[in-house]
């Protein structure tokens, strides 16, 4: 386990960058799901919506609290920024993430990241896409492994609540019910290439999230 000094735990510039760097990247960007109602007074005509970066903090916050330090944690805050395009339409580049916040972090996003498009700049199939992913998830690193592991127990969590909630979340997710349970079973197996204690609790999360999952589907049927 990465042990920081006293001082260094309190904070991380590094870490810093990289929230800040999330938030503007997914600025005006929203979730696919709500499962909650709002805190405080919505303005007529206006919705509530989840912002990403919601999301990106839970995932940073899993992988710190199974014990890896600020370059994995960083990537968790980045893992979305190569593969969601921003409010503009603008995809930001491999290298332009390396530049800002270094080759450590910029090599876990891109090991936790799918290709979308192809070499024409076309959508590429869904299970084309999962299935280079995972084979990234294998032949990756442990920390690759566990920002993957977190970022499925987070997702998966939040399909679940949404499920719970009554609403209709897979209108809004391009996989059916049965291939989101293929793939976030197929990531739980792919981490088990790996044999970094730190991934355990992790794994364990991951296979009580399809659990529920699967028991929310069958309260649906």
């Amino acid at each position: 386990m990465e042990e920081d000094s006293p001082s260094e735990a309190l904070f991380s510039p590094l870490i810093e960058h990289a929230i800040e760097l999330s938030a503007q990247w997914h600025d005006g960007t929203y979730r696919k799901g709500v499962w909650r109602d709002p805190a405080f007074e919505v303005p007529e005509g206006e919705e509530i919506q989840i912002p990403v970066i919601a999301h990106l903090a839970a995932v940073a916050s899993i992988v710190r609290r199974a014990g890896w330090g600020e370059v994995p944690v960083a990537a968790a805050y980045l893992h979305d920024a190569i593969e969601d395009i921003n409010q503009h339409g603008q995809r930001l580049r491999r290298k332009q993430l390396r530049d800002a916040v270094g080759a450590e972090v910029a090599r876990l996003v891109a090991q936790v990241s799918e290709q979308k498009l192809d070499d024409d700049g076309e959508m590429r199939p869904w299970r084309a896409r999962k299935e280079d992913y995972l084979d990234s998830i294998r032949t990756g690193s442990p920390d690759a492994a566990a920002i993957s592991l977190a970022d499925k127990i987070h997702n998966l969590w939040s399909i679940t609540q949404s499920l719970e909630a009554g609403e209709d979340i897979f209108a809004a997710l391009s996989g059916a019910p049965e291939a989101q349970q293929w793939f976030h079973g197929a990531v739980l197996d792919a981490s088990t290439h790996h044999d970094d204690p730190r991934l355990d609790p992790m794994r364990e999360r991951l296979q009580t999230e399809l659990d529920r999952f699967d028991t929310a589907l069958r309260r649906t049927e």
